[in-house]
């Protein structure tokens, strides 16, 4: 489940996309307007979250444009919290409306609620090929075999290797998706990670078959 996230403050978000991915969610950060465009083209989320006021392009705007090619559900931040702009998000396609400042567990109850609106709220494994993941029972199976669990930070990894099945990922995406709060982090931690996991799906870890090492990153071949 990826979740966009759109906001020039930083820290907020930083802190929104370590809650949401503490919570099991996929997250694709962005800082001005045009790049959640960009990213949501690319990406396709199944829920965006929009600051309203961005550089380059407005919370209103990106809405529009996301408006023009989906569906997906949209929740709007604001520090302002004025009717007008609740208005005009609503009437711009909006689902939800969220002020600032919010606390996680209020920012993770009110997706749960727009994803099970949107039909799109889905506990059953993640699957491609012969490969199973239940972000529920933090368990990988293979093939039909017996569950194998994982866990916080072999789930993540593994998850974002399989919404990416059978293309690579860098290794910077990898170290923001797994620790969260990291940009850069410690590719020798990745390493180490990735090593363990292999110890949990491989037949062979020494000459691994499904967690493969790209040129920039690593890649899980599921076919």
């Amino acid at each position: 489940m990826k979740i966009l996230i759109a906001d020039d403050d930083a820290d907020l978000r930083e802190l929104v996309a370590f809650t949401l991915t503490q919570a099991g969610y996929l997250v694709i950060r962005c800082g001005d307007g045009p790049t959640a465009l960009q990213r949501f083209e690319a990406e396709l989320p199944n829920l965006v979250i929009l600051d309203i006021n961005m550089p380059g392009m407005s919370g209103f705007a990106v809405c529009e444009g996301i408006r023009r090619r989906s569906r997906v559900p949209v929740m709007m931040l604001t520090v302002r919290g004025e009717e007008e702009d609740l208005v005009r998000a609503l009437g711009l396609g909006a689902d939800d409306y969220l002020n600032k400042p919010f606390s996680p567990r209020t920012l993770l109850a009110r997706i749960k609620a727009l994803l099970r609106r949107a039909g799109t709220e889905n506990t059953a494994p993640l699957a491609a090929g012969r490969v199973a993941l239940d972000l529920e029972e933090h368990t990988v199976t293979l093939a039909g075999g017996a569950p194998v669990r994982l866990t916080p930070l072999e789930l993540r990894l593994l998850q974002m290797l399989l919404a990416n099945a059978g293309r690579a990922v860098n290794s910077e995406r990898l170290l923001v998706q797994v620790w969260g709060h990291r940009s850069g982090g410690d590719r020798q931690l990745l390493k180490q990670l990735v090593h363990r996991l292999r110890q949990k799906i491989e037949a062979d870890p020494s000459a691994p078959a499904l967690l493969r090492t790209a040129a920039a990153g690593y890649k899980l071949m599921v076919d």
